[in-house]
């Protein structure tokens, strides 16, 4: 696999690469990111490896990472051409002003209007809501979003960051009127967060939704930085924000468990991280955020790994998440539900609490 290694993205004929780049870390205005210059480099250096996309996000890096995109998209057309350009709304970058947060018509308005002209572009090839907005009907949403895709400044949608049964009933309203469904999710995906796997995963197979993983390395701690000889105690990007950190037994497990797998690819744990997690089922592009070439260089190997089932299998052990309600009774449902027939090619164990039952003793 390689960054040419392109996938439709859910229920669309939009074709992106397997790693897409994320652009938070463009621009230094929150004190910790990449440099203009910088920037423009690591646009450049992705897209001549074949890349193809490209995640901002009208309120990343106060609206400076969008501005970047656009400058350097706005020198050639060929290039925009070629860009899958994403962004997002729902963030209020107009402190004080209520209508310009959430995801209420007005607010959809103005925001896509500020990212196209800071994108230098006449249209939007993703456009995310950013986080679900409970305070606007539903409708309201869908119906605004499909609007802005029939006036061509929009060509499909996606979600992030929402509950899932709010997805299912939006991408459920747009069926049933005929207005544009989400095609993506977004969701925060790796080692040391799969959460995700109880019910907004399931939900995206299900719905078709392509998921583009965020975080695939924990803000840094899967990077290779942190490890039990230092126990989160390193300066840099997520230290400086967050301070110092004792990261817990389990995670210093898998990090110990990347760390070997890492001698046996001759690669990185970031590598190994980001491969893991972009052949996780359901997964179509995994954001990848870096800060200099040498990262972005470091993250691109991820394509040219390929894990055995015995070290997935292994990681999948060692930061599988703690059981939910729904997770830890759905393994019950099967022993209840076939009562020890072989269904699929699984055949439960009988239920203890039905072995004295007869047929027609009631």
């Amino acid at each position: 696999m390689s960054l040419t290694s392109y996938k439709t993205l859910g229920k669309s004929g939009l074709r992106v690469s397997p790693l897409c780049l994320g652009t938070m870390t463009f621009g230094e205005d929150w004190g910790w990111g990449a440099s203009a210059q910088e920037s423009e480099k690591m646009i450049h250096a992705y897209t001549e490896r074949g890349g193809n996309f490209i995640d901002t996000a009208n309120i990343y890096t106060n609206n400076h990472s969008e501005k970047i995109i656009g400058d350097v998209l706005g020198k050639s057309s060929s290039l925009r051409t070629r860009m899958v350009v994403a962004t997002k709304f729902a963030n209020n970058v107009f402190p004080g002003n209520p209508n310009t947060g959430g995801t209420g018509n007005k607010s959809l308005i103005t925001n896509l209007e500020h990212s196209l002209r800071r994108l230098q572009t006449d249209y939007i090839d993703v456009y995310w809501i950013h986080s679900w907005d409970f305070l606007t009907p539903m409708e309201e949403t869908m119906r605004s979003l499909d609007n802005a895709v029939k006036s061509g400044k929009i060509l499909y949608i996606g979600i992030s960051d929402a509950p899932a049964w709010k997805i299912a009933q939006a991408n459920t309203a747009a069926m049933l009127n005929d207005w544009t469904p989400f095609i993506g999710l977004q969701i925060e995906y790796s080692l040391l967060q799969r959460t995700v796997e109880d019910e907004l995963v399931p939900m995206a197979l299900e719905l078709g939704l392509g998921i583009t993983p965020w975080s695939p390395l924990k803000g840094g701690l899967l990077s290779g930085k942190y490890n039990r000889a230092n126990n989160g105690k390193v300066g840099g990007g997520l230290q400086a924000r967050n301070g110092d950190m004792i990261l817990t037994e389990k995670q210093l497990a898998i990090i110990d468990e990347l760390e070997r797998v890492v001698e046996v690819h001759e690669t990185t744990p970031a590598a190994i991280a980001l491969s893991w997690v972009n052949n996780k089922s359901g997964v179509t592009s995994t954001i990848i955020g870096v800060r200099t070439l040498k990262q972005l260089e470091d993250n691109i190997a991820a394509t040219d790994i390929h894990l055995s089932a015995d070290e997935i299998a292994s990681l999948d052990k060692l930061s599988s998440p703690p059981l939910t309600f729904l997770s830890e009774y759905k393994d019950l449902i099967p022993v209840m539900q076939h009562g020890g027939i072989e269904i699929n090619g699984f055949k439960p164990a009988a239920a203890p609490i039905m072995a004295d039952i007869q047929p027609g003793k009631y």
